[in-house]
């Protein structure tokens, strides 16, 4: 957020935080959601880049294009291995995953 922005909101009388703040999360709990998020991105980036639809996904995993789409809706019911899996199917290696969980805890280092 700008920093304008934020300080009008303040002024105005809003509390101005992150998800860590508005949903009490401890150190732990928001590092797994920054994971969780960082797979869903890649994923929905992976997918596209493949060229691929969501129910071409769904069939290489054996899966279903709904499920495909609470993946890249960051659905509380779907697992990060889940979307582990779903990259790999995408052609990802573990490096490229790798890559994928550094950049947002290089942001907010």
């Amino acid at each position: 957020m700008k920093p304008s922005i934020k300080k009008k909101l303040e002024q105005a009388g809003f509390a101005v935080g992150d998800a860590k703040d508005f949903l009490a999360l401890n150190e732990e709990e928001a590092a797994f959601l920054e994971v969780k998020l960082a797979l869903t991105e890649a994923l929905i980036r992976g997918r596209k880049k493949a060229g691929i639809s969501q129910a071409d996904l769904a069939s290489l995993m054996h899966s279903s294009q709904s499920r495909v789409a609470k993946m890249e809706a960051g659905d509380a019911s779907v697992s990060a291995d889940l979307l582990i899996r779903a990259l790999i199917y995408l052609g990802l290696n573990g490096q490229d995953i790798g890559k994928s969980l550094v950049k947002p805890f290089r942001k907010a280092a």
